[in-house]
């Protein structure tokens, strides 16, 4: 039977559409991707990039050479720019500020024909070490509220370059999809005095059957309502606000857990197109350390959100969390 389940958090209403479909083999996967050219990113093309802002190589290796293992640069074509003031200002009754920000890429590994999923644990570590370092460095920023760190893999998620990499965006704005998870479990908070993301995890780890993987630090679980089939989300089991803040042993567990994950869901739905969107507390303003939890969120593509979705702001579901989870734990990686 349907369901229509409510976000606990943003209160966003989600229909699972059970009798849709609810196998992995009944989406229909487009693994069509723009080719042409020279990968920008590959060994031997750092000088088609900017000047790399960040790499983890051996102390003998200049910069902008090979001998890399992980490397960020600004991105070629970015949608903000680091130059300038925020220029806040009226036009009428609208709002608008110049084009502020920084866009950089972080280019996950030298092959060219891997995937984060195909790497190490310690290789997607200093992915993930990389994640934090930029993040801090671009925190000291004061024209910057917030930076979210996504990964678009494959055409269907956006990516416009196979070669694996990363994309952080600080914004001058708090994006309004993690306003609106700030204010649910500030409200949450209000009422219970606890967060809701610790109240989630400590029912979903009691239930079990929504939770796909964990381990010391980190708890893998289909949300309750989830957007979309076999949508995930990575959270740490400590509450933490802020992800720049994570403890350096717990670095390692996270990489673990993502590369886990992502191979789970590689194995069980033959290689999908992804994203993934860390969620983390804004740089500057309010502190929300009591009331909002960080954590990551990966979302196969697998359906497309259609004209249903962009009039109502309503999902269509058609695998129940549950369902899903169970498939993810029983993949074979």
């Amino acid at each position: 039977m349907h369901e229509l389940r409510k976000d606990p958090i943003t209160g966003r209403w989600v229909i699972i559409a059970s009798e849709r479909a609810s196998r992995p083999t009944d989406f229909v996967i487009d693994r069509q991707m723009p080719s042409g050219g020279t990968c920008p990113f590959c060994y031997g093309s750092e000088d088609r990039t900017p000047p790399e802002v960040l790499a983890y190589r051996p102390d003998t290796t200049p910069a902008d050479t090979p001998g890399w293992r992980v490397r960020v640069v600004p991105n070629k074509y970015p949608a903000l720019r680091i130059e300038g003031l925020l220029g806040r200002r009226a036009a009428g009754m609208y709002d608008l500020m110049n084009a502020v920000g920084a866009h950089e890429v972080v280019i996950e590994c030298p092959e060219h024909s891997s995937q984060l999923a195909d790497l190490s644990t310690a290789e997607v570590t200093d992915v993930v070490r990389a994640y934090r370092d930029r993040f801090v460095d671009l925190k000291r920023d004061p024209r910057f509220r917030y930076i979210l760190i996504f990964k678009n893999q494959g055409a269907e998620a956006g990516a416009t370059l196979e070669h694996a990499h990363t994309q952080i965006i600080a914004t001058p704005v708090v994006p309004k999809r993690v306003s609106e998870e700030i204010a649910g479990a500030r409200q949450h908070f209000e009422q219970r005095e606890r967060c809701i993301y610790c109240d989630i995890l400590h029912q979903e780890i009691d239930l079990g059957t929504r939770v796909v993987s964990r381990n010391e630090h980190f708890v893998v679980v289909a949300p309750f309502a989830a957007r979309f089939p076999f949508e995930t989300w990575i959270l740490p089991v400590e509450h933490t606000a802020h992800f720049e803040e994570i403890p350096a042993e717990q670095v390692e567990p996270l990489a673990a857990a993502l590369r886990d994950t992502l191979r789970r869901i590689h194995s069980a739905l033959d290689g999908p197109a992804f994203n993934y969107v860390l969620h983390t507390a804004p740089t500057g303003g309010d502190r929300v350390d009591e009331t909002y939890h960080w954590h990551l969120e990966i979302m196969p593509k697998l359906t497309r959100v259609a004209g249903f979705e962009w009039g109502s702001g309503f999902y269509i579901n058609p695998t129940p969390p549950e369902a899903a989870a169970d498939v993810l734990r029983r993949a074979i990686i």
